[in-house]
């Protein structure tokens, strides 16, 4: 079974208070975008799970890739056969563009489905929530409002359709735990659900990442993206979650060749179709 797994960005993002848990409380607008991984599997009679990759190269042991955690997830309360796994990598890793959860995601749903679970969207939503406080969002990979730790879900009347998006990772990593603890939880003093239903030309100073100010201190680069995205003529550009992603949209087509990235630079250029 083939599997196509899509990113997502953040439209605005805002740290609202800290939680006793230690958790922080967020709004953020969810939108998933075009750029997507390739997974598939098969069952392999093996009697053990077994994992390859290729695409962009993963730093860390095929049991700690979360597609491993979402199998021995649903493998805890089903009996499920091994499987041969190919992950083949296109979401950059660290770039807040939802990738490893995508891939949870889709997964524990092609499980579920192939193998006959029998779990509706709720039950599925439990599971993935187990793995990452974004990765219930791609079960249903429409824009949201996120709230919660991000994984209380409400849909939202947002549509980019038609704009032209770009979206630059620097060769740089963003440690979001230090990004949480630098951050100042504050109320907005606007409704983002309300901005968002507006197009994008009305956002500037309405829709925010929070994490901009501390993360562009720390890494001169994304922020020299965003302004690079401003000149280039997006409409509106932010950091995508806790970075180190920057997007743009245009309301137009733009040649990225404009821009002046190096080589190690991630691009990424569609026009959203929903």
């Amino acid at each position: 079974m083939v599997l196509f797994p899509n990113a997502k960005i953040n439209l605005g993002l805002n740290i609202l208070r800290k939680r006793a848990d230690g958790y922080h409380e967020l709004e953020t607008v969810f939108y998933p975008i075009g750029l997507k991984d390739g997974l598939e599997f098969i069952e392999n009679n093996k009697g053990v799970l077994r994992f390859s990759s290729s695409g962009i190269p993963l730093s860390i042991p095929d049991e700690d890739n979360i597609v491993f955690k979402a199998y021995r997830l649903l493998a805890a309360d089903f009996t499920l056969p091994t499987l041969d796994i190919h992950l083949h990598k296109v979401i950059p890793s660290g770039a807040g563009l939802g990738g490893g959860s995508s891939d949870a995601a889709f997964f524990l749903q092609a499980l579920n489905d192939y193998f006959q679970l029998g779990l509706n969207l709720e039950a599925l939503k439990g599971y993935a929530v187990a793995l990452g406080a974004d990765c219930s969002f791609f079960l249903e990979n429409r824009p949201v409002l996120a709230t919660g730790i991000g994984e209380m879900l409400f849909p939202i009347d947002c549509s980019l359709k038609g704009y032209h998006l770009i979206v630059v990772k620097p060769p740089v990593e963003v440690n979001t735990k230090s990004a949480y603890a630098e951050i100042k939880p504050a109320i907005p003093n606007y409704s983002l659900a309300d901005a968002v239903r507006n197009n994008p030309e009305s956002w500037s100073g309405l829709v925010v990442n929070a994490f901009e100010q501390t993360v562009f201190a720390r890494c001169p680069e994304i922020q020299k993206v965003k302004q690079q995205l401003l000149e280039l003529g997006a409409v509106y550009a932010a950091m995508s979650g806790s970075g180190s992603s920057v997007f743009g949209i245009f309301s137009k087509d733009v040649e990225m060749d404009s821009l002046t990235l190096g080589s190690d630079y991630f691009c990424w250029k569609e026009v959203i179709q929903a």
